[in-house]
């Protein structure tokens, strides 16, 4: 019965300090909104850039950036991000030929980042005539 015990804590032990070596990427934007304002149709092609961090301990990867619309197009850093190092994804909005009015426009981040809900961008603003 002794060595059993013994066998357990050792194991105990082990799973302890791999869970404490794990490494594991994280993702942290400086802001998840951007608000484009009012604008013109004449000039509906708008852009932005979202900045953000790896604050993790290891190679963060964007599998994909995906628009809930056509209109919206975002292009990101396709090289893996290393721990303490800032990528950036760029929007563009192309509202012409768009009805005018308020707009809001949702882009999806798939990353390598475990257990943490993708991270979801905004952008929104108001398109005029």
């Amino acid at each position: 019965m002794g060595a059993q015990a013994q066998t357990q804590k050792t194991d105990v032990k082990v799973n302890k300090i791999q869970a404490s070596s794990a490494k594991a990427a994280e993702i942290q934007f400086d802001t998840m909104t951007h608000d484009f304002g009012t604008f013109s149709e004449k000039d509906g092609i708008v852009k932005c850039t979202f900045t953000f961090t790896n604050t993790g301990t290891a190679p963060l990867i964007i599998h994909q950036a995906v628009a809930s619309c056509g209109c919206t197009v975002p292009s990101y850093t396709k090289d893996p991000i290393k721990p303490g190092q800032v990528g950036t994804i760029d929007v563009t909005y192309n509202g012409k030929g768009k009805f005018p009015g308020k707009f809001r426009k949702y882009i999806t981040v798939r990353t390598n980042v475990k257990n943490s809900p993708a991270p979801r961008l905004i952008i929104e603003g108001t398109m005029t005539e």
